[in-house]
């Protein structure tokens, strides 16, 4: 076999083709989300969304409904009882997301542990890209495009927003309702990448790309393309070793997702942690003689 055919090889089944399709889609719209998340500082939050949809997805499962439903529920459940914690208590965000993320995620597991089902709910947790269906494909497909859409829409608005939402305020746009439909595309997006790489590890595809094409550029209408072609890049190679391997599909993509970021956070021209050092022995040479 020639080294072509080796590499196409995994593109011959059908279950590899689906995997390949839901990862890429849930790469590119979390990447997309994950350049807000990054700018506002909202990675925690990603964390606790991506957790708290966990025992929606389980009561779904047991009444037979879309799981989709269930996550889109107890993820804006999520960030409502978040934002009322905040809002009327001396609690700060930071622990208001902490508390409510560690006890709907904790729900969920109770959940899992009680509630039979003939469906293996461990795939919730740590995911299930092989086992991906037609149905699951268009499913994943039909929220991307929602979640995709929504961003693109209100870019301008949203980054404004991200950037200083006093000015956005002044201007006549509503920051807390932006805040608001961030953090609705943020559970919504959450879904999408549940079943892929399960709720542990939404949370890194949910924040490295943007973090890394925030230290390759400095202007935030490249990092929406970067961050996305990044995030379907390491799908594809993610999945693609995990074919040969024989090892965790998901965790595989956030593993190159994160290889990409070292190189990134070591390399960057501009931001990297070597040519810094090299420019500023250059400096000290200089200054020396």
């Amino acid at each position: 076999m020639s080294w072509l055919g080796f590499l196409l090889e995994p593109f011959q089944f059908e279950f590899m083709l689906r995997a390949y399709g839901a990862t890429v889609l849930a790469a590119v719209v979390c990447a997309l989300l994950s350049c807000w998340l990054v700018l506002i500082g909202w990675s925690l939050m990603g964390d606790a969304v991506s957790h708290a949809v966990l025992p929606g997805v389980v009561l779904a499962y047991f009444f037979g409904a879309p799981f989709a439903i269930g996550a889109l529920v107890f993820g804006l459940l999520a960030v409502a009882l978040i934002g009322v914690i905040r809002d009327t208590s001396r609690i700060k965000e930071d622990a208001a997301i902490g508390i409510v993320f560690t006890t709907l995620f904790a729900l969920g597991l109770v959940l899992v542990s009680i509630i039979p089902s003939q469906t293996d709910l461990g795939h919730i947790i740590f995911g299930n890209i092989l086992g991906v269906s037609d149905a699951d494909l268009l499913q994943i497909g039909i929220l991307a495009v929602v979640a995709i859409a929504v961003l693109l829409v209100k870019r301008r608005d949203l980054t404004l927003f991200a950037f200083d939402p006093a000015h956005a305020f002044a201007i006549g746009l509503r920051p807390r309702v932006l805040g608001a439909l961030l953090l609705g595309v943020l559970a919504l997006t959450s879904v999408v990448a549940l079943q892929v790489i399960g709720v542990v590890l939404v949370v890194a595809m949910l924040i490295i790309p943007g973090a890394t094409a925030y230290l390759l550029t400095d202007r935030f209408g490249r990092m929406l393309w970067i961050a996305p072609l990044l995030g379907a890049i390491a799908a594809v190679v993610g999945i693609t070793l995990s074919y040969y391997l024989d090892a965790a599909s998901g965790a595989l993509v956030v593993l190159t997702q994160g290889t990409i970021f070292a190189i990134v956070y070591l390399f960057s021209p501009t931001q990297g942690v070597v040519p810094r050092l090299i420019t500023r022995q250059r400096h000290a040479a200089r200054a020396a003689r």
